[in-house]
């Protein structure tokens, strides 16, 4: 899978997806790293932590409809929690950087296919 922005701009290929309770709760925890460009799309979530984290990520929190609600931008391993995302349906766990690379910010709609 991928995930894009709607102008087909890709944001991250390989995406992993998390829909089940086991891969939804585990999320990035216990991991060296994400994969180059890679990303991890969690179903079901409107907030994270960071406890038993090993690298930092940038998170970007969607609605139903793929629709940015709110970024955040180089999340620190073991450094709490991130705040309810009210309306969030999604969060795209995703390397350091992407955000600001691709311009990522509210407002935008991101697809997974």
């Amino acid at each position: 899978m991928r995930l894009t922005k709607q102008d087909g701009t890709i944001v991250a290929q390989p995406l992993e997806v998390a829909s089940n309770v086991i891969s939804r709760g585990l999320g990035l925890m216990g991991r060296s790293r994400l994969p180059e460009n890679g990303g991890l799309l969690i179903h079901g979530c409107n907030g994270i932590h960071m406890m038993f984290m090993r690298f930092p990520i940038d998170a970007v929190f969607v609605d139903k409809k793929g629709v940015v609600l709110k970024t955040y931008e180089r999340l620190l391993p073991w450094i709490g929690l991130v705040p309810l995302v009210w309306g969030a349906d999604k969060v795209a766990e995703l390397p350091v950087g992407t955000i600001r690379r691709h311009a990522i910010k509210a407002g935008d709609q991101l697809l997974a296919a």
